[in-house]
């Protein structure tokens, strides 16, 4: 077999996350690590035995022993790194959000058919095996007509003023924070779990913080902050905070739900419900291994994860038997094993592609435009999307 080369772009905390991924992937080398702080690019590589680095990433794309390329860098660099890796003929994996804007995901979503490549958008939450559970509950019929979806993803790592993160400017992560960046994750679940989409929607976004306190020197994403007030200096903020949507999915079923990154006490927090005319389901991301079962005229019952008990089609997507855990980490396994499977054997890809990224932009897309209007927005379906 032979193996696949690939890169990382980035060094942040996603990137060392898929970089321990692509580790744990059969057939795969990280062959090089690209990052514009050469002493964080070394110093990782050093610690994973990764013999190339260079701050140039474009070194990367010139690199003909390189297949694929990882992008792991704040938001506003994705749409030119992923342009150049595909015309350099690169697969490539993309952090989400793919972009940040419609026009720029519609662009790459169009290149990559054109050049033939593979391409994947990491909405790697998809692929908890409890998960893939509710998904082909639903598909099997169990959960009955879907009438309601509804949840919340919940963080408190920007609750104080004087927490900050390159995703608090907008200018390297684009006119969205919470509903970017979290959000996007809750509407990808909603529609992958349930089988329907979103065709319209009403959104509240609140800014808590119009002005943060940033600090003077660079901070690792979710590290605490113990800093004096003098190693910081005051930055207005023009991203939102929390954001609340109401929605519909289609004629009848309906929806509701709350992103925030101000709850105190909520780690990361993503809960899913999913109400079905027969059955419901809800899972909730801290309590990975456990899946909540409900009807109407019976007790309900919480499933813990063991492949032996799972639907078939979803028992691929643990690894390990009942009683061990699979987690955050295993997630990024699992799409990472799918992406490279299909450049090896050119067979389906069975994992969230560009034009899911640029579904996802469409949602954020009708998101803003609601919160500006205070109006309900009808949500497009773009021919490329259909």
């Amino acid at each position: 077999m032979k193996t696949i080369k690939t890169a990382i772009l980035g060094t942040g905390f996603m990137g060392r996350v898929h970089l321990e991924a692509v580790r744990r992937v059969e057939g795969v080398e990280c062959l090089a690590i690209a990052a514009r702080n050469a002493e964080a690019a070394h110093r990782l590589a050093a610690a994973f035995s990764i013999s190339k680095v260079t701050t140039d990433y474009r070194e990367v794309l010139r690199d003909s022993a390189v297949d694929a390329v990882h992008i792991c860098t704040p938001n506003a660099q994705h749409h030119a790194m992923a342009k150049e890796a595909i015309l350099a003929g690169k697969h490539v994996l993309c952090e989400k959000p793919l972009t940040t804007t419609v026009a720029e995901a519609e662009e790459l979503v169009a290149l990559a058919r054109q050049k033939g490549v593979r391409n994947c958008v990491c909405h790697n939450l998809r692929y908890y095996p409890m998960v893939q559970q509710m998904r082909r509950m639903r598909e099997t019929g169990d959960l009955g007509e879907i009438l309601l979806v509804q949840g919340t993803y919940s963080q408190d790592w920007l609750l104080y003023d004087t927490d900050w993160n390159w995703r608090v400017d907008a200018s390297a992560a684009g006119a969205s924070r919470c509903m970017a960046d979290i959000g996007s994750h809750f509407f990808d679940m909603a529609e992958h779990v349930s089988g329907l989409r979103l065709s319209s929607l009403c959104a509240d976004l609140q800014t808590f913080h119009p002005e943060r306190n940033k600090p003077r020197h660079s901070v690792e994403t979710f590290a605490n902050k113990l800093l004096a007030r003098e190693d910081y200096e005051p930055i207005p903020v023009e991203t939102e905070d929390f954001g609340a949507v109401v929605f519909h999915m289609g004629p009848r079923a309906r929806g509701a739900m709350t992103a925030s990154q101000v709850s105190a006490g909520r780690k990361n927090r993503f809960s899913i419900e999913v109400y079905g005319a027969k059955a419901s389901v809800a899972w909730d991301q801290e309590r990975p291994d456990e899946l909540w079962s409900g009807r109407r005229d019976e007790g309900n019952q919480i499933f813990i994860k063991d492949p032996a008990l799972l639907k078939p089609e979803a028992r691929t997507y643990a690894d390990l038997p009942g009683g061990h855990s699979e987690g955050y980490d295993d997630t990024f396994k699992q799409v990472f094993r799918r992406f490279y499977r299909s450049i090896r054997t050119q067979g389906a890809a069975e994992y969230p592609q560009f034009v899911d990224g640029l579904r996802q932009m469409t949602i954020l897309d009708a998101v803003l435009d609601s919160n500006r209007t205070r109006a309900w927005i009808d949500v497009p379906a773009p021919a490329n999307q259909a």
